[in-house]
């Protein structure tokens, strides 16, 4: 069938995409003068926040002779090696004082180095811009942007979660932009029901800024009146404002969604990123001015969003029970095509090579 997609070995890892930013943890987790361990991309790191505020990520490994550096200690200016007591200042890992030199040796501490990588703090997070294999210590290409949420007045108000999910980050991924799943895997009386599905269609155009170079290349659902089987959605009517939603994906991993309703705005970040090879953890980041002045507005969407989130994690816990045998699985159109144009951008993106697969503005039909 021209509309089915095989996916072969969809199993238990994937390959990932380097060089470029992920969110390790929340900022919150960093204190001055404290280290907090973290994984990203296969990678053990070791964080934290000098006194000054300055965020750094460092490889939790000591170049001397491979000890966790998370094993030693931390003052708030220099990390410490438990083993022979290496000092590095840690943002930029370069090593300050080796206590075993003596005036004869002709070893420069300040020659050695402590892998870092670039930290930045940006709507509650510690983002660290994981390299391609072999960048070294001086990366010679120009840093993207730090991602963050869309914001569109001053005031607003802010929330987090976080959920862990056993699968690869593809499968997370592409659940994370399937369309259809939402009356099935979210039925609730607050969002929506199977009885409400409906035929949809929706206009996605490319997003191409950079595609050679792997950044920012994407896809867009175009400005529309979101759908009318969401109860949040309805809240909105309160306001007397044409609703409009955008949603775009951005490799590696993000999913931006902005709603508007005249000056009042709701927006997120959705992120997937790999912990492991075979792992991932989904972060959600959310900004608002919609009922700024309500009380307890946070609070019960915080309960909501994270209902919602753990339905996602348990069909994510159920599915990888399913791909322990690593089975051929299946792509259809329309519902799957965003899908498919991610693997298709991934693989351009891995072999720094290809075209965009969505060559002009294309309408998609589904039922959810």
């Amino acid at each position: 069938m021209s509309d089915l997609v095989q996916l072969a070995g969809a199993g238990p890892s994937t390959e990932l995409i380097f060089g470029d930013w992920y969110p390790a943890l929340r900022a919150s987790e960093l204190r001055a003068g404290r280290m907090t361990k973290a994984l990203l991309l296969g990678i053990p790191m070791v964080l934290g926040r000098k006194r000054d505020g300055s965020l750094f990520a460092l490889r939790d490994m000591c170049p001397h002779r491979g000890i966790p550096l998370s094993a030693g200690w931390f003052d708030g200016e220099r990390v410490t090696c438990k083993y022979h007591g290496w000092e590095f200042e840690p943002c930029g890992g370069r090593c300050e004082h080796i206590p075993s030199l003596t005036p004869h040796d002709t070893l420069e501490p300040t020659r050695v180095f402590a892998q870092a990588f670039p930290c930045q703090q940006r709507d509650g997070y510690a983002w660290v811009y994981v390299p391609e294999a072999g960048a070294g210590r001086s990366l010679s290409v120009e840093l993207p942007p730090v991602p963050e949420v869309p914001k569109f007045s001053d005031r607003y108000r802010t929330a987090h979660l976080v959920a862990d999910l056993p699968c690869n980050v593809d499968h997370g991924i592409i659940g994370l932009m399937d369309p259809a799943h939402g009356p099935f895997v979210h039925q609730a009386w607050w969002w929506r029901s199977r009885a409400s599905i409906h035929q949809k269609a929706k206009q996605f155009e490319a997003i191409r800024d950079d595609l050679h170079r792997g950044r920012n290349a994407g896809f867009r659902m175009v400005a529309h009146a979101p759908s009318g089987n969401s109860a949040p959605y309805k809240l909105l009517g309160v306001y007397g404002e044409p609703i409009t939603t955008t949603i775009d994906f951005v490799l590696p991993n993000r999913r931006y969604e902005t709603i508007r309703c005249g000056p009042k705005w709701f927006a997120s970040l959705t992120t997937v990123t790999p912990v492991t090879p075979s792992t991932c953890r989904i972060d959600v980041c959310a900004a608002w001015n919609v009922f700024y002045h309500v009380p307890l507005v946070k609070p019960i969407a915080m309960f909501f969003g994270k209902r919602f989130v753990a339905q996602d994690q348990q069909t994510m816990v159920e599915q990888a029970e399913g791909l322990r045998s690593n089975p051929a699985l299946m792509l259809i159109d329309d519902a799957d095509k965003p899908a498919k144009w991610y693997f298709a951008l991934k693989q351009a993106r891995l072999k720094g090579t290809g075209d965009h697969p969505l060559r002009e503005p294309v309408t998609l039909r589904w039922r959810s």
